[in-house]
């Protein structure tokens, strides 16, 4: 008898993808490929208007789709159990696309910077170079920044709707590496843009690399990367309960450090103030977005059993994160750098509700509202307030660039009224004052913690969100009732893409404040991961 009668055959089963399932992460994949085949064979002319509508063809066509998919239904795990199409994923996806859509927007604006790009003209080369310098003349810029976001994008969505531990990684990875390359490439400031980026990229890479090994341990103990298959092990109780917590921590780490949660924050304020306005602007929300909603997938589906270990260890980084990004934004001088410790503070809000850990069984409102759909809410009311108001960011300049300074603020209400009321609006949601969208956010979320048991954790966030309502409240003040200090600030009006996403962040802020069911029906939908 030979070796090759007694060898057991190799069975190995070919995934089935639904493909009307993934076709909006198809198609935005697709549409990045394409937009690097329009980047590496058009003229350098009519480039630039190829790559947006490339963009926001492919944009609108994703989220077309998925509004046709969510209206089926058929809500399933597919592709072997690696991937998630659910409620949250088709929420997650279409907030990722319609933001996508306006960053593009704010990634194309040029009239603010006197009728070039707001990114670099060469990012390879040396700031203040003779290269530079001829690149900046024959006004070469850098067309490859709409690539650069569909493949975040894409990974993005992947990392939403991973229900296996190592396609999240992959996707984390995919994400990450366009975002450490765009934020190096502000035109204004470069060597401040290139810290940032080098920063981001050497703590990204440390905190990917734990992911990575608490995914390690984690396999070790459940013997599979698939969340479901780890909710099991756990309810089982099997042995190397060591491996447990130590693969948990590790995945937390990862997670964490995306959202921008204590003490994993630490590359959010520089990142941010270098980094060019409409890639903190992209960051600050789509980030954010598709790291809670893979935050939420792993403890929820794959850790839920587990939760009395992780619960008390998510309340008390919910504390430090809300106090720490509160209290130190009340120090700053930067706008962009006081945006970034809110940010800070607003991931340690949406920590209080994912504590509470609230089933849509047991929900908040007649809705079925839950912790998972209070989340959602509070993330698409965030978005819109964040995108609206680093676009108005790019308003406010001077000879050097953006007048990102406090200083260089003061009565900013006084010489542009409507940007003044704008940002206002957009401080107000963020402090969560009605009738705004972050109000009821806010008061989705700190429900969730309540019915979730955790009315201590309430009381802090409160306590912490009257520490942020007076650093927006400041900037209000500095706006409409101080002089102006510096002649050479003014407010330059931009093209219409940026108007559009920051009236489309006001619109959306106050109607959804005033009459929030619409978008409470939606997230009450969508509050359920499968298992």
């Amino acid at each position: 008898m030979s070796l090759l009668d007694v060898m057991i055959p190799l069975e190995i089963t070919a995934p089935k993808p639904e493909f009307r399932l993934l076709a909006p992460l198809i198609l935005v994949l697709l549409g990045a490929c394409l937009s690097i085949l329009v980047e590496t064979t058009s003229k350098r002319g009519p480039r630039y208007g190829a790559q947006l509508i490339v963009s926001i063809v492919t944009l609108g066509a994703a989220l077309a789709l998925l509004v046709r998919n969510w209206i089926i239904g058929n809500a399933q795990i597919t592709m072997l159990g690696s991937i998630a199409v659910d409620g949250p994923t088709w929420f997650a996806w279409g907030a990722l696309l319609v933001f996508g859509l306006m960053t593009a927007l704010l990634f194309a604006e040029r009239r603010v910077s006197g009728g070039q790009s707001q990114f670099t003209a060469m990012g390879s080369s040396v700031p203040g170079s003779p290269l530079e310098r001829e690149a900046i003349a024959a006004r070469a810029e850098h067309t490859e920044v709409f690539p650069l976001l569909l493949f975040s994008l894409f990974g993005m969505m992947l990392f939403a709707s991973a229900n296996d531990l190592l396609v999240m990684f992959v996707a984390l990875e995919i994400f990450s590496l366009p975002l450490y390359l765009l934020a190096g490439l502000a035109r204004r400031r470069r060597m401040l843009s290139q810290e940032a980026a080098l920063k981001y990229f050497l703590l990204g890479a440390l905190s990917s690399a734990m992911f990575l090994y608490g995914t390690a341990l984690l396999y070790g103990y459940a013997g599979s990367f698939q969340l479901r298959a780890i909710d099991q092990a756990i309810s089982a109780g099997g042995q190397g309960r060591g491996l447990l917590l130590a693969g948990m921590g590790l995945v937390a780490v990862g997670l964490l450090f995306k959202i921008g949660a204590v003490p994993f924050h630490s590359w959010t304020p520089d990142v941010y103030t270098g980094s060019p306005t409409p890639v903190t602007a992209f960051m600050a929300i789509c980030t954010k977005f598709a790291a809670v909603v893979a935050l939420m997938r792993v403890f929820y589906v794959g850790l839920g059993a587990a939760r009395w270990d992780w619960q008390p260890l998510l309340a008390v980084i919910a504390v430090l994160t809300m106090c720490v990004g509160a209290l130190i934004a009340l120090t700053q001088t930067d706008v962009k750098r006081m945006l970034a410790y809110s940010s800070i503070a607003h991931a340690g809000f949406i920590l209080v509700a994912i504590v509470g850990a609230n089933t849509a069984a047991n929900g908040l409102l007649p809705g079925g509202i839950g912790s998972t759909s209070a989340v959602l809410v509070y993330l698409a009311a965030y978005g819109l307030a964040t995108l609206g108001a680093f676009g108005l960011v790019t308003m406010v300049r001077k000879a050097g660039g953006e007048a990102t300074s406090l200083a260089a603020w003061q009565g900013v209400g006084r010489k542009s009224p409507a940007l003044g009321a704008l940002m206002a609006l957009f401080l107000l949601s963020f402090a969560g004052v009605p009738p705004t969208a972050g109000f009821i956010g806010k008061l989705l979320a700190f429900t969730a913690a309540w019915k979730g048991g955790y009315p201590w954790l309430v009381g802090i966030a409160i306590l912490m969100s009257l520490v942020a309502a007076f650093i927006y409240i400041r900037m209000i003040v500095v706006m409409f009732f101080r002089n102006p200090v510096d002649d050479e600030v003014e407010v330059v009006s931009p093209s219409w893409m940026t108007w559009l996403v920051v009236i489309l962040g006001a619109v959306g802020t106050l109607v959804f404040g005033i009459y929030a069911q619409p978008l409470l029906d939606l997230a009450g939908q969508a509050g359920v991961f499968l298992r």
